[in-house]
């Protein structure tokens, strides 16, 4: 079976299409595309565990289930839409064990989706508009606005497990679940994350630490990608990906800026491939456009000496 790393969109302020990827090779003939309608930016995806279906949400507040290999009855139609939210949609995830899709939306909702039906099978009320939503096996991670973070237990009825407040001092940007789901790692727009366990009895393990920083500028953390063996990318609005190791608090690698920011990164389910896409991420707001400029992907094979954690001198 051909597995698919996770998703990576470009916004564009004419079209937005989320490009998606085989594991190998990377060649034009391995990416495919979606369009939202009226060419709205995506702004969030998933697949389902197998790699055959991929979801997809954005600013046209539609939550849309595409079928890779399968073509659109019209050239450039949006895919099959299978839910919606009053506001754009900011994160989605697949919760495996009752294969339900979960969205968390700018109306302060957080919907879940039988893919057979149009409306909602559950929903639950949050606190403020959601940032950023992460799905780790029966965990679910939720940042929303006002720097409030939500864990939910999703083995069958979802259910708040923890709130709290995050540790960083600005708005959040992105949230993700460490792979062993015992905790996870919160990034904002001053460029800080912070490193937070689920276990009170861990909790005097939780830190925070700088990056994506320059001279005396912060760069907001956009994307959080967590290796299979526990290590961990972050990029940023400065054109940085770095490789960190959270349990030795540990720099791993660091790659040279690509001059525009970085969007979103995932690493493939084997860990061998870490993507990530560079384009404007709209943190200065549209003066700071400039149009024409295109949007890109990097697919980097992943060594395993340069994601492994390091024994400490």
């Amino acid at each position: 079976m051909v597995s698919y790393t996770d998703c990576a969109g470009t916004n564009h302020p004419d079209r937005s299409i989320c490009l998606i990827f085989h594991d190998s090779p990377f060649t034009s003939a391995s990416l495919e595309s979606v369009n939202h309608e009226n060419n709205s930016p995506v702004l969030c995806s998933t697949f389902s565990p197998d790699g055959s279906t991929v979801f997809t949400a954005g600013a046209d507040n539609a939550v849309r289930m595409w079928k890779l290999g399968e073509q659109p009855a019209q050239p450039n139609q949006p895919p099959q839409q299978i839910g919606a939210h009053t506001q754009p949609i900011k994160g989605i995830g697949f919760l495996p064990s009752s294969n339900l899709i979960v969205t968390g939306g700018w109306d302060n909702k957080l919907n879940f989706w039988d893919a057979r039906t149009p409306n909602p099978v559950g929903s639950i009320d949050l606190p403020d508009r959601c940032y950023d939503l992460d799905v780790r096996g029966n965990i679910m991670a939720v940042a929303t606005a006002n720097k409030q973070v939500l864990i939910y237990d999703v083995t069958n009825q979802p259910r708040e497990h923890a709130k709290k407040e995050s540790p960083l001092k600005h708005q959040t940007r992105c949230i993700s679940c460490f792979p062993d789901m015992s905790g996870f790692a919160v990034g904002s727009i001053e460029g800080r994350v912070g490193i937070q366990n689920n276990n009170k009895a861990q909790e005097k393990n939780n830190f925070a630490f700088k990056c994506h920083r320059q001279d005396a500028n912060a760069f907001a953390v956009n994307g959080i990608a967590f290796h299979p063996i526990g290590t961990f990318a972050t990029v940023g609005a400065d054109g940085v990906v770095t490789f960190w190791d959270k349990d030795n608090k540990q720099k791993l690698k660091g790659f040279p800026s690509k001059g525009k920011p970085i969007s979103c990164a995932s690493f493939n389910a084997q860990g061998n491939m870490f993507a990530y896409g560079a384009s404007y991420d709209w943190s200065k707001g549209s003066s700071f456009y400039s149009q024409g400029t295109p949007n890109e992907i990097y697919i980097h094979y992943t060594s395993e000496e340069e994601i492994k954690p390091k024994k400490k001198r």
